[in-house]
């Protein structure tokens, strides 16, 4: 697309009724107010009305219901199960430990399911009753949290990588994470309005001076890293600032732009994609360019087809070389050549790393992110007389941050004492393995994927000692449905689920989160997917080279093709 073209396709009114209806709806929202007050009063159903759902999904809300019981419920001329998840707003998943222990405390009065750390590094509570949702977020404002964006088409909670080896930059980039999010987050009162029940008045700008009354077309993803870490998946990320350190200084990022993980199985015109690199930029210029970022998103954006409605598809029809000639004109200045820097891995760093400060940060594995039952009492207790800050990780952990020497011993101790040592483990190899909810709350879900994970990682573990490569780290991410949640285009092993029992085979993504991973075959059993794994792992304990990677092994020796995403490889393993 010509620069001609996308100019005079920006000067063009769409009149309101050719757009999607969910655009139609926020612009009669009333700035995301809707009927959601009124619906919060009703006593006759546990449910807001569908509208509204779609809305306090920007207030950082899902309406669901359990739908391992809606059919009985159905059968007794009973409503579903209606019940709502909320998530949190945590940028850069910085938490002081009475936050958590306020989140602790709330999770259980009015959740269900404990507490769980996403993987864009902030909290969900699941089975929240619609009576409760206004002392949950009154109760929640009381440590300095809310729920604002943490869902909807809009900024989506900005995540920033760790960098234990220099903690005085990761403190600045945090900050920078923090200013990003301020930058980002809607700015209409009808949160405090809604939630809080305050009668405010609107910004001297207008309700939304940087979205609109349209919003996003869809969200919208950004995130900070610190090489050599590439812990918060920076390639799929919508905007991904990298971080270029020089003598212990930051010299600023490389901007990477339109990555993203979703797709559709059933549409070739969508894919996963890895997020492009386009320049470099000094640090204090980040959150700004976010926004500008953000703005040729809400202004070039597909408002009809919200399944081509994410950047990377915005990105993919104007063109990387348009996209960011208009960049430049809007930021005011050009971006730089990029440079040079190295990932090792897109893990988390488990057990004990010393700063280069000197001080001490410990990392808890958390499977899939879930703390309930006896973990959760147990953290609870521990934090009784933790005087550091934690922070969460988009790999589903829980850190624990500026331990000073002293204090050392005696948390070790506790961690024994409580059970939790073994979580603090650096050899966990079902540490490289995340999962996304799924079933049974989440409406897209087609099959298991957190109640699953134990269980295949059990058959994985075995056949990865059967094949003598129990010590090597194998990247797995299992997701319920197509929607990657959980990043699993970017997994060495990924599964995607089709059907109860039922799913999608990727293969060869990169350790270090650059590569995509390749679809393998469709629809496969449990059955089928270990057996081809166990004829792959005996391939790769023969021939790997020193130091080898599983996806890298595979990439290497051409047993799967990156671009591959909807075409079946089958073909490429009947030798084996």
């Amino acid at each position: 697309m010509s620069k001609q073209k996308i100019e005079r396709l920006h000067d063009l009114t769409q009149p309101l009724s050719s757009l999607h209806d969910n655009e139609k709806l926020k612009a009669n929202s009333h700035y995301l107010r809707g009927t959601i007050s009124q619906g919060l009063e009703t006593t006759t159903t546990a449910s807001l009305c569908h509208d509204d759902t779609l809305l306090t999904k920007f207030h950082g809300i899902y309406q669901q219901d359990d739908r391992d019981i809606r059919q009985q419920r159905a059968k007794r001329k009973l409503e579903p199960d209606y019940q709502f998840m909320v998530r949190l707003r945590i940028p850069g998943g910085l938490l002081r430990v009475n936050q958590w222990q306020k989140i602790h405390f709330l999770s259980q009065r009015y959740a269900s399911s404990g507490i769980r750390i996403t993987t864009r590094q902030t909290v969900q509570l699941h089975g929240v009753r619609k009576w409760h949702l206004r002392t949950l977020l009154s109760e929640l404002r009381s440590v300095d949290l809310d729920t604002i964006a943490a869902c909807g088409d809009d900024s989506r909670g900005i995540v920033c990588g760790a960098a234990p080896q220099a903690p005085a930059i990761e403190r600045r980039i945090q900050q920078l994470a923090i200013a990003t999010s301020a930058r980002l987050i809607p700015k209409t009162t009808a949160y405090a309005e809604t939630w809080y029940q305050e009668t405010l008045s609107a910004n001297a700008n207008g309700e939304e001076p940087v979205y609109g009354e349209l919003y996003l077309p869809r969200k919208f993803k950004v995130g900070y890293v610190i090489p050599p870490l590439n812990d918060i998946d920076v390639f799929g990320q919508d905007v991904g600032f990298i971080a270029v350190i020089e003598e212990n200084q930051l010299q600023g990022f490389n901007v990477c732009v339109g990555g993203g993980m979703g797709q559709l199985d059933n549409r070739d015109d969508s894919y996963p994609r890895l997020a492009s690199e386009i320049g470099f930029v000094d640090a204090d210029d980040a959150p700004f360019l976010s926004e500008v970022i953000m703005g040729i998103q809400r202004d070039y954006g597909d408002r009809q087809d919200r399944h081509q409605a994410r950047f990377k598809y915005t990105i993919d029809r104007i063109g990387i070389d348009v996209f960011k000639d208009l960049l430049e004109k809007r930021f005011g200045k050009k971006l730089t050549v990029t440079r040079s820097y190295h990932f090792q891995h897109n893990g988390d760093q488990l057990g004990w790393i010393k700063s280069a400060n000197g001080d001490w940060q410990l990392t808890l594995y958390i499977d899939s992110g879930r703390v309930r039952d006896g973990l959760q009492d147990q953290i609870a207790a521990f934090l009784q007389d933790f005087h550091g800050r934690l922070r969460l990780t988009t790999n589903q952990n829980l850190q624990l941050l500026d331990i000073e020497d002293f204090e050392k011993q005696d948390i070790e101790r506790r961690l024994v004492d409580l059970g939790l040592s073994h979580r603090a483990q650096p050899e966990l190899q079902h540490a490289h393995s995340m999962s996304c909810v799924a079933l049974p709350t989440c409406g897209l879900a087609m099959a298991e994927a957190e109640r699953y994970l134990p269980y295949f990682l059990e058959q994985l573990e075995q056949l990865k000692k059967q094949n003598g490569i129990t010590n090597i780290p194998i990247n797995l991410r299992i997701t319920g449905c197509p929607n990657g949640c959980a990043r699993p285009y970017l997994g060495e092993i990924a599964l995607t689920g089709r059907a109860p029992g039922l799913y999608n085979l990727y293969l060869g993504g990169s350790h270090r989160g650059d590569r995509l991973a390749g679809l393998h075959d469709k629809n496969m059993n449990e059955q089928a997917i270990l057996h081809r794994l166990d004829q792959l792992f005996h391939l790769f304990a023969k021939e790997r080279l020193p130091g080898e990677f599983f996806g890298d092994f595979l990439h290497r020796n051409q047993l799967v093709d990156p671009s591959a995403h909807q075409h079946n490889l089958s073909d490429i393993y009947q030798e084996l």
